[in-house]
């Protein structure tokens, strides 16, 4: 039955962009919950549900529209954050809940809310086209070769900014990078877990590998393994139990976690 099942195009097209976009959103999410920014990816997730009501008014991919209008606003909470009094925490409920009502209002406009519109807020892989296949495969592997790339500038910030300011990285530069970085990818999940719980794809693996992990690069590596799990047993989950997938994946990352936290507490890390 599994050698049948893999043989439908959908399932293909799933499992490759699900593959690929778990690995760059855990490999990202190491940075942001260590650095405690993992509310910026709650933020902009929520902010997603705009970006898809935009697309879908102007009778374009969701996933399109969302990556510049994401960008656009992840460079502005880290501006309101920065050169404003206002926290950073504070810019982000901001945005979020500003971004929320917009794409409620330019639903409305649009007809209100639709099958559309829902598969987006909960995920709805196993409808993903080809060409959202291409771009999620393009643009995860964009987001992986930056990490690699950046990947010692980024260790510097996380654990110690001020050292790496000292030591002459562009740490404004960095942390940019990283925000962008966060909304490409929010953006590339919105199809398989949907805006309201894409935070989860790129949260729950990282903290998960803390649980059991003993360095930085071993935390990067069970993140990933723990994401790409959860992904392809979410998705069959889905076919044969004839779940919604978005949910399917957070739950069984909630498992992982759990199987984990036990196996920390038992170790004693």
């Amino acid at each position: 039955m599994l050698t049948e099942m893999l043989q439908y195009t959908f399932m293909q097209r799933a499992l490759v962009s699900g593959v690929f976009i778990a690995l760059s959103s855990a490999g990202l999410g190491v940075f942001l919950v260590l650095r405690r920014f993992s509310m910026i990816g709650e933020g902009l997730a929520h902010s997603g549900f705009a970006a898809v009501a935009v697309g879908l008014l102007l009778g374009i991919s969701p996933m399109l529209a969302a990556i510049p209008i994401l960008m656009l606003l992840s460079l502005w909470i880290l501006e309101l954050g920065e050169k404003t009094t206002i926290y950073g925490e504070t810019a982000i409920g901001m945005v979020s809940s500003l971004s929320l009502a917009a794409g409620v209002l330019l639903a409305s406009l649009s007809g209100g809310f639709d099958v559309d519109l829902f598969s987006y807020l909960f995920g709805s892989i196993l409808a993903i086209t080809g060409l959202e296949v291409r771009l999620s495969v393009v643009l995860s592997v964009l987001v992986l070769g930056a990490l690699v790339y950046f990947y010692h500038d980024l260790f510097s910030i996380t654990y110690d900014e001020e050292f790496a300011r000292v030591s002459g990285i562009r740490t404004h530069a960095i942390n940019r990078l990283l925000i962008m970085l966060t909304a490409l990818t929010v953006a590339l999940g919105i199809r398989v877990v949907g805006t309201l719980l894409i935070s989860s794809l790129i949260i729950f693996p990282a903290v998960t590998a803390l649980q059991i992990s003993s360095g930085f690069r071993s935390t990067i590596f069970i993140a990933c393994t723990t994401a790409v799990i959860s992904v392809v047993i979410g998705i069959f989950a889905s076919f044969f139990l004839n779940l919604p997938t978005g949910a399917a994946i957070v739950m069984v990352n909630f498992l992982l976690f759990s199987l984990a936290f036990a196996a920390g507490r038992v170790t004693g890390r």
